[in-house]
């Protein structure tokens, strides 16, 4: 586990070294990634869990509202259990696509300032384009 020392000098011209005796994981402790990404993994598998079944009540809803005419879509979208499920259904898919950008942000733009600037572009877009269809939900269900 531990890393021997030699008691040689070191050949002239070479640089010193200093041979320090930790184990591997001694030497790797704190070193690591102290557990954020779990919490951001969890949270996009939870999302995309939660989303299947929001997905298929939107689609299987909007085709049985196919032809149908504003005022009875206003009215479907007034029930307060359609309303609740919309809303799930916005917070959900803008929360799972800010996390997954997030992602493939991180994984390709090296720059850490620039990183961070995008990160906050992209939760910021996320945040407002969910408030604006969120509003439309309600403003809908409450007419």
């Amino acid at each position: 586990m531990s890393t021997s020392t030699s008691n040689r000098a070191p050949a002239a011209g070479a640089p010193a070294t200093i041979n320090v005796r930790r184990s591997q994981l001694g030497r790797v402790r704190g070193a690591g990634s102290a557990q954020s990404g779990v919490h951001h993994w969890y949270v996009e598998r939870a999302t995309a869990i939660a989303l299947v079944p929001l997905t298929i009540w939107f689609i299987i809803s909007i085709l049985r509202l196919v032809g149908s005419s504003q005022p009875a879509v206003a009215h479907w979208a007034g029930n307060p259990i359609n309303a609740a499920l919309l809303l799930a259904l916005v917070a959900m898919t803008f929360h799972h696509m800010q996390l997954g950008l997030q992602v493939v942000l991180e994984d390709y733009v090296p720059d850490r300032k620039r990183l961070m600037s995008y990160v906050l572009l992209i939760k910021g877009a996320a945040l407002l384009l969910g408030l604006i269809a969120a509003i439309s939900v309600l403003k809908l269900a409450l007419v």
